[in-house]
Protein backbone atom coordinates (compact mmCIF):
# COMPACT_ATOMS: atom_id res chain seq x y z
CA UNK A 1 0.00 0.00 0.00
CA UNK A 2 1.47 3.32 -0.56
CA UNK A 3 2.29 5.35 1.61
CA UNK A 4 -0.03 8.55 2.85
CA UNK A 5 1.01 12.19 4.20
CA UNK A 6 -1.41 14.65 5.31
CA UNK A 7 -1.30 18.10 3.72
CA UNK A 8 -3.12 20.70 5.60
CA UNK A 9 -3.14 23.94 3.25
CA UNK A 10 -4.48 26.70 5.24
CA UNK A 11 -5.29 29.77 3.03
CA UNK A 12 -6.68 33.00 4.02
CA UNK A 13 -9.98 32.65 2.05
CA UNK A 14 -10.77 28.93 1.89
CA UNK A 15 -8.79 25.36 4.36
CA UNK A 16 -8.49 22.31 3.18
CA UNK A 17 -7.24 18.78 4.07
CA UNK A 18 -5.20 17.03 1.37
CA UNK A 19 -4.60 13.56 1.46
CA UNK A 20 -1.70 12.67 -0.72
CA UNK A 21 -0.67 9.07 -1.67
CA UNK A 22 3.16 8.07 -2.09
CA UNK A 23 3.90 4.85 -4.03
CA UNK A 24 7.43 5.66 -4.69
CA UNK A 25 7.25 7.16 -7.94
CA UNK A 26 3.77 9.13 -8.33
CA UNK A 27 1.58 11.18 -6.10
CA UNK A 28 -2.53 11.08 -5.66
CA UNK A 29 -4.13 13.72 -3.73
CA UNK A 30 -7.64 13.39 -2.72
CA UNK A 31 -9.68 16.26 -0.81
CA UNK A 32 -10.49 15.09 2.71
CA UNK A 33 -12.68 18.30 3.79
CA UNK A 34 -12.53 22.06 2.63
CA UNK A 35 -13.95 24.59 4.87
CA UNK A 36 -13.91 28.75 4.46
CA UNK A 37 -11.66 30.39 6.76
CA UNK A 38 -12.51 34.19 5.93
CA UNK A 39 -11.50 36.76 8.70
CA UNK A 40 -14.04 37.98 11.08
CA UNK A 41 -14.41 41.61 12.15
CA UNK A 42 -14.35 42.13 16.03
CA UNK A 43 -15.22 45.82 17.01
CA UNK A 44 -11.58 46.39 17.41
CA UNK A 45 -10.26 45.08 13.73
CA UNK A 46 -10.15 42.26 11.04
CA UNK A 47 -8.89 38.73 12.78
CA UNK A 48 -7.72 35.33 11.36
CA UNK A 49 -10.25 33.03 13.54
CA UNK A 50 -7.95 30.33 14.12
CA UNK A 51 -9.61 28.37 16.59
CA UNK A 52 -12.32 27.34 13.87
CA UNK A 53 -9.33 26.76 11.92
CA UNK A 54 -8.04 24.78 14.56
CA UNK A 55 -11.43 22.90 14.42
CA UNK A 56 -11.46 22.46 11.01
CA UNK A 57 -8.36 20.91 10.61
CA UNK A 58 -9.24 18.54 13.70
CA UNK A 59 -12.39 17.42 11.78
CA UNK A 60 -10.50 16.86 8.43
CA UNK A 61 -8.24 14.85 10.12
CA UNK A 62 -10.77 12.73 11.64
CA UNK A 63 -12.58 12.15 8.11
CA UNK A 64 -8.96 11.17 6.99
CA UNK A 65 -8.36 8.22 9.53
CA UNK A 66 -11.57 6.86 8.52
CA UNK A 67 -10.58 6.47 4.52
CA UNK A 68 -7.81 3.74 4.61
CA UNK A 69 -6.00 3.09 1.83
CA UNK A 70 -2.52 2.96 3.60
CA UNK A 71 -0.20 3.67 6.25
CA UNK A 72 -0.40 7.55 7.33
CA UNK A 73 3.18 8.38 7.48
CA UNK A 74 3.57 12.23 8.70
CA UNK A 75 0.73 15.78 8.54
CA UNK A 76 2.36 19.13 7.72
CA UNK A 77 0.42 22.56 8.01
CA UNK A 78 1.25 25.59 5.31
CA UNK A 79 -0.42 28.91 5.51
CA UNK A 80 -0.09 32.44 4.23
CA UNK A 81 3.12 34.31 5.21
CA UNK A 82 3.08 37.52 7.34
CA UNK A 83 0.59 37.08 9.74
CA UNK A 84 1.20 35.69 13.34
CA UNK A 85 -0.17 34.92 16.65
CA UNK A 86 1.44 35.89 20.14
CA UNK A 87 1.83 33.64 23.11
CA UNK A 88 2.48 33.86 26.33
CA UNK A 89 5.28 31.89 28.67
CA UNK A 90 2.79 28.71 28.63
CA UNK A 91 1.96 28.97 25.42
CA UNK A 92 -1.34 30.51 25.49
CA UNK A 93 -2.94 32.49 22.55
CA UNK A 94 -2.81 36.04 23.36
CA UNK A 95 -5.93 36.69 21.75
CA UNK A 96 -6.95 36.24 17.96
CA UNK A 97 -4.22 37.27 15.32
CA UNK A 98 -5.28 40.49 13.30
CA UNK A 99 -5.96 39.60 9.61
CA UNK A 100 -3.39 41.29 7.04
CA UNK A 101 -6.09 43.14 5.28
CA UNK A 102 -6.98 44.94 8.49
CA UNK A 103 -5.55 48.45 9.09
CA UNK A 104 -3.20 47.65 11.85
CA UNK A 105 0.41 48.49 10.08
CA UNK A 106 -1.53 51.29 8.21
CA UNK A 107 1.52 53.91 8.21
CA UNK A 108 3.64 51.73 10.31
CA UNK A 109 6.43 51.13 7.11
CA UNK A 110 6.85 54.90 6.95
CA UNK A 111 7.73 55.14 10.75
CA UNK A 112 9.99 52.17 10.44
CA UNK A 113 12.02 53.86 7.82
CA UNK A 114 11.77 57.38 10.08
CA UNK A 115 14.54 54.66 12.21
CA UNK A 116 16.15 52.25 10.06
CA UNK A 117 17.16 53.16 6.35
CA UNK A 118 14.84 51.44 3.50
CA UNK A 119 18.71 50.22 2.55
CA UNK A 120 19.66 49.13 5.52
CA UNK A 121 16.63 46.88 6.07
CA UNK A 122 17.04 45.15 2.83
CA UNK A 123 21.02 44.34 3.06
CA UNK A 124 19.60 42.08 6.33
CA UNK A 125 16.44 40.83 5.39
CA UNK A 126 16.30 40.81 1.54
CA UNK A 127 12.93 41.18 1.85
CA UNK A 128 10.50 43.77 -0.21
CA UNK A 129 8.48 46.36 1.46
CA UNK A 130 4.88 45.70 1.92
CA UNK A 131 2.93 47.43 4.45
CA UNK A 132 1.61 43.88 5.41
CA UNK A 133 5.11 42.24 6.42
CA UNK A 134 4.98 41.25 10.06
CA UNK A 135 7.45 43.47 11.15
CA UNK A 136 4.76 46.50 10.89
CA UNK A 137 2.36 44.77 12.14
CA UNK A 138 4.59 44.49 14.96
CA UNK A 139 4.89 48.04 15.00
CA UNK A 140 1.27 48.43 14.63
CA UNK A 141 0.56 46.70 17.85
CA UNK A 142 3.32 48.71 20.06
CA UNK A 143 1.71 51.94 18.62
CA UNK A 144 -2.01 51.32 19.73
CA UNK A 145 -0.35 49.94 23.25
CA UNK A 146 -1.37 46.68 22.82
CA UNK A 147 -1.36 44.49 25.98
CA UNK A 148 -0.65 41.23 24.03
CA UNK A 149 2.77 42.72 22.90
CA UNK A 150 3.67 43.34 26.39
CA UNK A 151 3.03 39.88 27.80
CA UNK A 152 4.42 37.91 24.39
CA UNK A 153 6.76 35.49 24.81
CA UNK A 154 6.73 33.56 21.32
CA UNK A 155 5.47 35.00 17.84
CA UNK A 156 4.72 32.07 15.55
CA UNK A 157 3.96 32.48 12.03
CA UNK A 158 0.06 31.07 11.16
CA UNK A 159 1.30 27.70 10.06
CA UNK A 160 3.87 27.74 13.03
CA UNK A 161 1.07 28.40 15.40
CA UNK A 162 -0.64 24.88 13.88
CA UNK A 163 2.26 22.91 14.01
CA UNK A 164 2.76 24.02 17.80
CA UNK A 165 -0.96 23.11 18.58
CA UNK A 166 -0.60 19.52 16.94
CA UNK A 167 2.74 18.99 18.20
CA UNK A 168 3.94 20.93 21.26
CA UNK A 169 6.93 22.53 19.71
CA UNK A 170 7.41 26.28 19.46
CA UNK A 171 9.21 27.27 16.43
CA UNK A 172 9.50 28.81 13.45
CA UNK A 173 9.79 26.69 9.84
CA UNK A 174 12.55 29.21 7.77
CA UNK A 175 10.88 30.15 4.69
CA UNK A 176 7.64 31.63 6.07
CA UNK A 177 9.99 33.15 8.79
CA UNK A 178 11.22 35.09 5.91
CA UNK A 179 7.99 36.68 4.90
CA UNK A 180 8.36 38.58 8.54
CA UNK A 181 10.84 40.71 7.24
CA UNK A 182 12.50 40.20 10.65
CA UNK A 183 14.95 37.66 9.40
CA UNK A 184 18.29 38.19 8.13
CA UNK A 185 18.38 35.98 5.12
CA UNK A 186 21.82 35.38 4.66
CA UNK A 187 22.50 34.16 8.09
CA UNK A 188 19.12 32.34 8.29
CA UNK A 189 18.57 33.82 11.42
CA UNK A 190 16.75 36.34 13.58
CA UNK A 191 17.83 40.00 12.54
CA UNK A 192 17.48 40.78 16.27
CA UNK A 193 19.33 44.07 15.94
CA UNK A 194 16.88 45.60 13.36
CA UNK A 195 13.80 44.60 15.93
CA UNK A 196 15.41 46.43 18.68
CA UNK A 197 16.21 49.88 16.79
CA UNK A 198 12.75 49.73 16.02
CA UNK A 199 11.64 49.17 20.03
CA UNK A 200 10.48 45.60 19.69
CA UNK A 201 10.95 42.99 21.94
CA UNK A 202 13.75 40.51 20.75
CA UNK A 203 12.22 37.67 23.45
CA UNK A 204 9.52 36.73 21.01
CA UNK A 205 11.65 34.85 18.47
CA UNK A 206 12.54 31.54 18.86
CA UNK A 207 13.85 28.40 17.45
CA UNK A 208 14.33 28.47 13.77
CA UNK A 209 13.68 24.74 11.66
CA UNK A 210 14.62 24.05 8.21
CA UNK A 211 11.91 22.89 5.68
CA UNK A 212 11.87 18.52 5.65
CA UNK A 213 12.37 18.62 9.84
CA UNK A 214 10.50 16.05 11.76
CA UNK A 215 9.37 18.52 14.83
CA UNK A 216 7.78 15.55 17.20
CA UNK A 217 4.74 13.59 17.01
CA UNK A 218 1.01 14.40 17.54
CA UNK A 219 0.14 15.28 20.49
CA UNK A 220 -1.70 12.62 22.77
CA UNK A 221 -5.28 14.22 23.18
CA UNK A 222 -5.01 15.47 19.71
CA UNK A 223 -4.27 11.93 18.50
CA UNK A 224 -6.87 10.69 20.57
CA UNK A 225 -9.69 13.68 19.48
CA UNK A 226 -8.90 12.77 15.54
CA UNK A 227 -8.72 8.40 16.07
CA UNK A 228 -5.11 8.91 14.18
CA UNK A 229 -2.13 6.98 15.86
CA UNK A 230 0.92 9.40 17.12
CA UNK A 231 2.11 9.83 13.41
CA UNK A 232 5.01 12.65 12.69
CA UNK A 233 4.47 15.80 12.39
CA UNK A 234 6.67 17.45 9.91
CA UNK A 235 7.97 21.18 9.29
CA UNK A 236 7.83 20.86 5.22
CA UNK A 237 7.63 24.27 4.79
CA UNK A 238 5.38 26.20 6.38
CA UNK A 239 4.75 28.89 3.81
CA UNK A 240 2.02 27.85 1.00
CA UNK A 241 4.20 29.79 -2.48
CA UNK A 242 7.39 27.24 -0.96
CA UNK A 243 5.79 24.30 -1.08
CA UNK A 244 4.31 25.36 -4.42
CA UNK A 245 7.57 26.02 -5.30
CA UNK A 246 8.91 22.71 -4.65
CA UNK A 247 6.03 21.14 -7.10
CA UNK A 248 7.30 23.37 -9.97
CA UNK A 249 7.55 20.16 -12.34
CA UNK A 250 10.68 22.11 -14.10
CA UNK A 251 13.99 20.45 -14.64
CA UNK A 252 16.74 22.54 -13.38
CA UNK A 253 16.82 25.61 -11.78
CA UNK A 254 16.65 28.10 -14.45
CA UNK A 255 12.87 28.51 -14.54
CA UNK A 256 10.57 31.24 -14.32
CA UNK A 257 7.25 30.56 -12.11
CA UNK A 258 3.98 32.02 -10.94
CA UNK A 259 1.87 30.99 -7.74
CA UNK A 260 -1.20 31.85 -8.93
CA UNK A 261 -3.92 32.29 -6.65
CA UNK A 262 -5.16 35.26 -4.56
CA UNK A 263 -1.66 36.64 -4.95
CA UNK A 264 0.12 36.09 -7.44
CA UNK A 265 4.24 35.63 -6.79
CA UNK A 266 6.22 35.73 -10.04
CA UNK A 267 10.07 35.15 -9.67
CA UNK A 268 12.36 32.31 -10.20
CA UNK A 269 14.59 29.97 -8.05
CA UNK A 270 18.40 30.80 -6.68
CA UNK A 271 20.95 29.00 -4.72
CA UNK A 272 21.89 32.22 -2.66
CA UNK A 273 19.93 35.70 -2.23
CA UNK A 274 20.32 38.53 -5.02
CA UNK A 275 20.76 41.31 -2.80
CA UNK A 276 21.84 45.00 -4.47
CA UNK A 277 20.34 47.96 -5.37
CA UNK A 278 18.48 46.70 -8.47
CA UNK A 279 16.43 44.48 -6.51
CA UNK A 280 15.54 47.33 -3.78
CA UNK A 281 14.87 49.70 -6.25
CA UNK A 282 12.09 46.93 -7.90
CA UNK A 283 10.94 45.83 -4.22
CA UNK A 284 11.76 42.21 -5.33
CA UNK A 285 12.40 40.42 -2.26
CA UNK A 286 14.17 36.85 -1.10
CA UNK A 287 12.35 34.39 0.33
CA UNK A 288 13.66 30.90 1.63
CA UNK A 289 12.84 27.94 -0.03
CA UNK A 290 13.25 24.65 0.46
CA UNK A 291 16.37 22.47 0.70
CA UNK A 292 18.47 25.33 0.71
CA UNK A 293 17.30 27.38 -1.82
CA UNK A 294 16.34 31.12 -2.42
CA UNK A 295 12.75 32.17 -3.66
CA UNK A 296 13.64 35.69 -5.60
CA UNK A 297 10.44 36.92 -6.26
CA UNK A 298 8.16 40.10 -6.81
CA UNK A 299 4.48 39.93 -5.00
CA UNK A 300 1.56 41.20 -6.95
CA UNK A 301 -1.92 41.34 -6.56
CA UNK A 302 -3.85 38.24 -8.14
CA UNK A 303 -7.22 36.53 -8.31
CA UNK A 304 -8.07 38.88 -5.45
CA UNK A 305 -9.80 41.93 -7.24
CA UNK A 306 -11.83 38.74 -9.47
CA UNK A 307 -12.80 36.92 -5.73
CA UNK A 308 -14.28 40.28 -4.14
CA UNK A 309 -16.30 41.30 -7.22
CA UNK A 310 -17.51 37.61 -7.30
CA UNK A 311 -18.15 38.10 -3.45
CA UNK A 312 -19.46 41.65 -4.24
CA UNK A 313 -22.08 40.12 -6.75
CA UNK A 314 -23.01 37.06 -4.39
CA UNK A 315 -24.13 39.96 -1.98
CA UNK A 316 -26.63 41.29 -4.57
CA UNK A 317 -27.96 38.09 -5.11
CA UNK A 318 -26.30 37.53 -8.61
CA UNK A 319 -23.72 34.52 -8.00
CA UNK A 320 -21.99 32.90 -10.48
CA UNK A 321 -19.26 30.16 -10.88
CA UNK A 322 -15.57 31.31 -11.87
CA UNK A 323 -15.81 29.01 -14.65
CA UNK A 324 -18.96 31.10 -15.77
CA UNK A 325 -17.41 34.73 -15.51
CA UNK A 326 -14.21 33.30 -17.52
CA UNK A 327 -16.69 32.54 -20.36
CA UNK A 328 -18.26 36.19 -20.03
CA UNK A 329 -14.28 37.53 -19.89
CA UNK A 330 -13.60 35.71 -22.81
CA UNK A 331 -16.58 37.05 -24.84
CA UNK A 332 -15.54 40.47 -23.91
CA UNK A 333 -13.44 43.10 -25.90
CA UNK A 334 -9.94 42.37 -25.47
CA UNK A 335 -7.60 45.24 -23.70
CA UNK A 336 -10.30 47.59 -23.14
CA UNK A 337 -9.62 48.94 -20.03
CA UNK A 338 -7.02 48.44 -17.69
CA UNK A 339 -5.87 48.65 -14.07
CA UNK A 340 -3.01 48.45 -11.93
CA UNK A 341 -3.56 45.35 -10.08
CA UNK A 342 -1.15 46.39 -7.42
CA UNK A 343 -3.02 49.94 -6.86
CA UNK A 344 -4.50 50.71 -3.29
CA UNK A 345 -7.78 51.06 -4.33
CA UNK A 346 -7.58 47.36 -4.66
CA UNK A 347 -6.04 46.06 -1.13
CA UNK A 348 -8.92 46.55 0.65
CA UNK A 349 -12.12 44.51 0.87
CA UNK A 350 -14.78 46.56 -0.52
CA UNK A 351 -16.79 47.01 -3.19
CA UNK A 352 -14.85 45.94 -5.88
CA UNK A 353 -16.75 46.15 -9.17
CA UNK A 354 -17.51 49.59 -8.29
CA UNK A 355 -13.97 50.47 -7.18
CA UNK A 356 -12.35 49.27 -10.96
CA UNK A 357 -15.39 51.47 -12.88
CA UNK A 358 -14.32 54.26 -10.34
CA UNK A 359 -10.57 53.78 -11.13
CA UNK A 360 -10.98 53.40 -15.31
CA UNK A 361 -13.30 56.77 -15.21
CA UNK A 362 -10.40 58.77 -13.20
CA UNK A 363 -7.95 57.94 -15.41
CA UNK A 364 -10.19 58.39 -18.70
CA UNK A 365 -10.71 54.69 -19.96
CA UNK A 366 -13.87 53.32 -20.90
CA UNK A 367 -15.65 52.05 -17.67
CA UNK A 368 -16.53 48.50 -18.06
CA UNK A 369 -20.15 47.94 -16.84
CA UNK A 370 -21.05 44.11 -17.26
CA UNK A 371 -19.71 41.24 -15.57
CA UNK A 372 -17.40 40.23 -18.58
CA UNK A 373 -16.08 43.35 -18.79
CA UNK A 374 -15.26 44.16 -15.68
CA UNK A 375 -13.27 40.15 -14.77
CA UNK A 376 -11.73 40.60 -18.46
CA UNK A 377 -9.96 44.27 -17.82
CA UNK A 378 -8.88 42.45 -14.39
CA UNK A 379 -7.28 39.43 -16.35
CA UNK A 380 -5.67 41.70 -19.21
CA UNK A 381 -4.44 43.63 -16.30
CA UNK A 382 -2.84 41.03 -14.73
CA UNK A 383 -1.31 39.23 -17.68
CA UNK A 384 0.24 42.44 -18.77
CA UNK A 385 1.39 43.34 -15.27
CA UNK A 386 3.43 39.71 -15.51
CA UNK A 387 5.14 40.78 -18.99
CA UNK A 388 6.49 43.89 -16.62
CA UNK A 389 7.82 41.55 -13.73
CA UNK A 390 8.89 39.15 -15.79
CA UNK A 391 10.69 42.01 -17.85
CA UNK A 392 12.55 43.54 -14.82
CA UNK A 393 13.33 40.55 -13.14
CA UNK A 394 15.27 38.88 -16.06
CA UNK A 395 16.99 42.67 -16.62
CA UNK A 396 18.44 42.09 -12.66
CA UNK A 397 19.37 38.58 -13.09
CA UNK A 398 20.86 39.29 -16.92
CA UNK A 399 18.96 36.37 -18.25
CA UNK A 400 16.24 35.58 -20.16
CA UNK A 401 13.61 32.57 -19.28
CA UNK A 402 12.02 31.09 -22.30
CA UNK A 403 9.03 29.23 -20.07
CA UNK A 404 7.37 30.69 -17.40
CA UNK A 405 5.85 27.58 -14.81
CA UNK A 406 2.36 28.55 -13.25
CA UNK A 407 0.88 26.66 -10.55
CA UNK A 408 -1.81 27.16 -8.18
CA UNK A 409 -5.57 27.66 -8.77
CA UNK A 410 -4.72 30.13 -11.44
CA UNK A 411 -3.20 27.13 -13.64
CA UNK A 412 -6.96 26.39 -14.21
CA UNK A 413 -7.84 29.44 -15.59
CA UNK A 414 -7.34 28.80 -19.38
CA UNK A 415 -8.06 32.36 -20.19
CA UNK A 416 -5.87 33.61 -17.75
CA UNK A 417 -2.99 31.05 -18.72
CA UNK A 418 -3.35 32.26 -22.21
CA UNK A 419 -3.40 35.84 -21.97
CA UNK A 420 -0.14 35.81 -19.84
CA UNK A 421 1.37 33.69 -22.83
CA UNK A 422 0.58 36.35 -25.18
CA UNK A 423 1.74 39.06 -22.98
CA UNK A 424 4.79 37.86 -21.80
CA UNK A 425 6.00 35.78 -25.49
CA UNK A 426 6.88 33.38 -23.38
CA UNK A 427 5.40 29.18 -23.36
CA UNK A 428 3.09 29.03 -20.07
CA UNK A 429 3.29 25.98 -18.51
CA UNK A 430 0.18 25.04 -16.38
CA UNK A 431 0.10 23.02 -13.42
CA UNK A 432 -0.25 21.38 -11.50
CA UNK A 433 -3.16 23.22 -10.09
CA UNK A 434 -2.68 21.78 -6.54
CA UNK A 435 0.68 22.78 -6.20
CA UNK A 436 1.12 23.53 -2.83
CA UNK A 437 -0.55 19.66 -1.41
CA UNK A 438 1.92 18.50 -4.02
CA UNK A 439 5.09 20.37 -2.43
CA UNK A 440 4.13 19.53 1.32
CA UNK A 441 3.90 15.54 0.35
CA UNK A 442 6.99 15.62 -1.20
CA UNK A 443 8.82 17.43 1.28
CA UNK A 444 7.45 15.12 3.79
CA UNK A 445 8.24 12.61 1.84
CA UNK A 446 12.26 13.59 2.05
CA UNK A 447 11.80 14.47 5.91
CA UNK A 448 10.54 10.80 5.98
CA UNK A 449 13.70 9.55 3.86
CA UNK A 450 11.66 8.50 0.83
CA UNK A 451 12.70 10.91 -1.73
CA UNK A 452 16.18 11.88 -1.66
CA UNK A 453 16.49 15.40 -3.36
CA UNK A 454 14.54 18.24 -4.29
CA UNK A 455 15.16 17.64 -8.20
CA UNK A 456 14.07 14.03 -6.94
CA UNK A 457 11.08 15.11 -5.43
CA UNK A 458 10.11 17.49 -9.04
CA UNK A 459 11.00 14.48 -11.07
CA UNK A 460 7.93 12.78 -9.14
CA UNK A 461 5.53 15.71 -8.93
CA UNK A 462 6.65 15.82 -13.09
CA UNK A 463 5.39 12.16 -13.28
CA UNK A 464 2.43 13.00 -11.41
CA UNK A 465 0.28 15.28 -12.59
CA UNK A 466 -1.05 16.66 -16.03
CA UNK A 467 0.35 19.98 -17.30
CA UNK A 468 -0.71 22.27 -20.19
CA UNK A 469 1.15 24.32 -22.66
CA UNK A 470 0.17 27.48 -23.83
CA UNK A 471 1.95 29.31 -26.81
CA UNK A 472 2.20 33.10 -27.24
CA UNK A 473 0.19 34.64 -29.84
CA UNK A 474 1.11 37.75 -31.41
CA UNK A 475 -1.00 40.48 -31.30
CA UNK A 476 -0.57 44.40 -32.26
CA UNK A 477 -2.10 46.08 -29.56
CA UNK A 478 0.03 44.64 -27.10
CA UNK A 479 2.73 47.32 -27.52
CA UNK A 480 0.44 50.00 -26.87
CA UNK A 481 -1.19 47.93 -24.14
CA UNK A 482 1.80 47.60 -21.85
CA UNK A 483 2.96 51.41 -22.34
CA UNK A 484 -0.27 52.56 -21.23
CA UNK A 485 -0.12 49.95 -17.93
CA UNK A 486 3.27 51.27 -17.45
CA UNK A 487 1.70 54.68 -17.37
CA UNK A 488 -0.77 53.73 -15.09
CA UNK A 489 1.56 51.94 -12.63
CA UNK A 490 3.70 55.38 -12.82
CA UNK A 491 0.77 57.68 -12.07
Amino acid sequence: MPLQFLAADLGAESGRLMRGGFDGDRVTLEEIHRFDSHAVRLPDGLHTNVLSILSELEAGMAAAAGRGGGELAGVAVDTWGVDFALLDTEGALLGLPYHYRDRLSDGMLERALREVPREEIFERTGIGFMPINTLYQLLGLKARGAAALDSARSLLMMSDLFTYWLSGRRSCELPIATTSQCLDTRRRSWALDIVLRLGLPTRVFGEIVEPGTVVGELLPHVADEVGIPRLPVIAAGGHDTALAMAAVPAQGRDFAYLSSGTWSLLGTELGEPCIGAPSLAGNFTNEGGVCGTTRFLKNLCGLWIVQECRRTWARQGRADSYDDLVRMASAAAPLRSLVDVDHPDFAKPTDMPARLRAYCERTGQPVPEVKGEIVRCALDSLALKYRLVLDEMEGILGRRFGTLHVVGGGARNRLLCQLTADATGRTVVAGPVEATAAGSVVMQAIATGHVGSLPEARDVVRRSFEIESFEPRPGPALDEALARLLRLARS
